[in-house]
């Protein structure tokens, strides 16, 4: 048994330590917000933070993990949809199929913990995530537009 923190609760899992921690988060506790897209930490379909740090969990292995590791999900990113690039996301309309979305929402918020008001160019080369709907554009506007909400939650996009 391993215990692991995730979204602020401690979680015994019974796990190969070779397990990566997407299938541990998915098929150990039910978390399915993470998502499998390539297996080899190239999409970040499976983006998540270990202490506040983005990182791909389809090859991140559970005995990898010390006892102070916290991890967040998309599902522990807020409990109501309230972080501000959630809400970015939605006012932007960002997803179209959707599928790589809540690694580009753990990538977008990791970022923004990183730099307060990215540039484009810290976006592009942060946002290294795939998106195989193209909706690069939307994803940039949706993080300045979080920066914005982040700074006065009142404000929204004209």
């Amino acid at each position: 048994m391993t215990a692991i923190q995730v979204n602020g609760k401690t979680f015994e899992v019974n796990a190969d330590p070779d397990t990566p921690l997407l299938w541990v988060i998915r098929e150990h506790l039910g978390l399915t917000g993470t998502k499998f897209g390539c297996g080899i930490a190239q999409c970040g379909a499976c983006s998540i933070h270990i202490n506040g740090e983005v990182m791909r969990s389809c090859v991140y292995k559970l005995s990898m993990l010390t006892n102070k590791d916290k991890i967040t999900t998309i599902e522990g990113l807020s409990d109501n949809l309230a972080h501000p690039v959630q809400q970015a996301w939605a006012e932007v309309d960002v997803p179209q199929c959707g599928y790589c979305q809540s690694g580009q929402l753990m990538a977008a918020s990791a970022l923004l913990q990183r730099k307060s008001n990215p540039t484009d160019q810290d976006i592009d080369n942060s946002m290294t995530n795939i998106c195989r709907c193209g909706t690069y554009q939307r994803i940039r506007e949706a993080v300045h537009l979080a920066v914005q909400i982040a700074k006065n939650p009142n404000k929204r996009k004209a």
